[in-house]
C-alpha cells in the first residue's frame, strides 16, 4: 500500500486511567485507517489495564511490563511495531482526526523526511480551554534550521506526538535513551531530527497537549529528575554543536542551559553550577527569567535568584 503505508503509533502508559481512553479514541477517530496502535502498560497501579480492556479494535495491541520508565516502554512498543512510519504518543494527549493523514501526505513517500504538526495546550482536562500555539514554524526546513528557530528566544517544544518519523530514520538515529526520565524527549528528538534531510509542516494536523498536571514541583526536588534534565540538555546540545559549530547554535544551546538554571536553582547546587559553566563556555546567554504578576514585580526589586530562594523557603526547603 504505497500511497497509504502502515503507521505505527507507539504509546507508553503509566497510571493513565483518567486520560488514556481519550488518547486512544483520538487514534480510532483518524481519517487515515492504515495504522496500528501499540500500547505498553508500564506497570500501572491504577485502572489503566481495565480502561484499555474496553477497546476491541484489532489494530490495537496491548502489552504489559513491570515498571521500567517511559523510555523503556516506548522502546518496547517500537520493538513490536511493523509500520514504515512511527509516531510516539503520550497516553494523556489527543490528535485531530486528520492528523496522521496530513502528515503522511506531507512526507510524500520519503524515508528521509520527518513531518511536524501544529499544537496547542488545554488545561484542567477541559478541551474548551484549548488554544493553538501561534508561534509555530510553518515552513519546511532543514532540521538544524528548525531547531535553531524553535529555540531562539523561546523554550522549544519537543513533544513526541508532534512528529511522524520514518522507521529508516529511527534505525539510524537510535531509540529513546533509557537512562533519562525528566525531559527525555529533548535529547531524543534532537538526535532523531538531525538524522533526517528535511522537516515538513502538516498544517491541519493538530496535537491537543494536556497541561497543568501536578508533578512539576516534585520533579524539581528530585535528584534523579534534575540529573536527567541536565543530561538530556547536555547530550542534546552536544549533538547540535557537533552538527554545526556556529554562533547561532552556541547561542541557543547556552539559552537551554540558562533555562535549566532558572528552573532548578536553588534545589541542586552542583548541577546548577555545571549549567552556569556551560553558559559561560558557550559565550553567555541573554535568555530572560520568565515570570508574571507579583513574581515579575518582585524580581525587578530583589533579582531572580532571591525570588527563587524565597519560593524555595516558602515551599518548605529541601525534603
Amino acid at each position: 500500500m504505497e500511497n497509504s503505508p502502515l503507521v505505527s503509533v507507539c504509546m507508553p502508559a503509566y497510571n493513565a486511567d483518567k486520560y488514556i481512553a481519550e488518547a486512544v479514541q483520538s487514534v480510532l477517530s483518524q481519517s487515515y485507517t492504515n495504522w496500528e496502535l501499540i500500547i505498553v502498560n508500564d506497570g500501572s497501579t491504577d485502572d489503566t489495564a481495565t480502561v484499555l480492556g474496553q477497546f476491541t479494535d484489532p489494530r490495537i495491541r496491548i502489552y504489559e511490563q513491570q515498571n521500567s520508565g517511559q523510555c523503556a516502554a516506548a522502546n518496547r512498543a517500537f520493538s513490536f511495531s511493523k509500520g514504515r512510519f512511527i509516531k510516539f504518543m503520550d497516553a494523556d494527549d489527543m490528535i485531530s482526526p486528520g492528523y496522521i493523514a496530513g502528515q503522511v501526505k506531507r512526507i510524500d513517500n520519503r524515508d528521509d523526511v520527518i513531518a511536524s504538526a501544529a499544537w496547542g495546550r488545554f488545561y484542567n482536562d477541559d478541551t474548551s480551554t484549548f488554544k493553538l500555539n501561534d508561534d509555530l514554524i510553518r515552513h519546511d526546513s532543514k532540521p538544524i534550521d528548525w531547531l535553531v528557530s524553535s529555540m531562539d528566544g523561546k523554550q522549544v517544544m519537543m513533544q513526541c506526538a508532534i512528529w511522524l518519523i520514518p522507521r529508516a530514520v529511527l534505525e539510524e538515529s537510535g531509540l529513546w535513551d533509557e537512562r533519562l526520565s525528566l525531559i527525555n524527549d529533548f535529547e531524543f528528538i534532537i538526535r532523531v531530527l538531525l538524522y533526517a534531510r528535511e522537516i515538513r509542516f502538516a498544517e491541519n494536523s493538530i496535537l491537543y497537549y494536556r497541561s497543568g498536571l501536578p508533578n512539576s514541583l516534585s520533579s524539581l526536588k528530585s535528584q534523579k529528575g534534575a540529573q536527567s534534565a541536565y543530561d538530556s540538555i547536555n547530550w542534546g546540545t552536544s549533538q547540535m554543536l557537533a552538527f554545526e559549530q556556529s554562533n547561532r547554535v552556541r547561542k541557543v544551546c547556552a539559552a537551554c542551559f540558562q533555562n535549566f538554571v532558572y528552573s532548578f536553582y536553588p534545589y541542586h547546587k552542583a548541577l546548577v553550577n555545571l549549567a552556569e559553566s556551560k553558559v559561560k563556555e558557550l559565550g553567555g546567554s541573554t535568555a530572560p527569567f520568565l515570570s508574571g504578576g507579583y513574581t515579575r514585580l518582585l524580581q525587578s526589586v530583589i533579582g531572580w535568584k532571591n525570588v527563587k530562594k524565597l519560593k524555595f523557603l516558602l515551599s518548605g526547603g529541601p525534603k
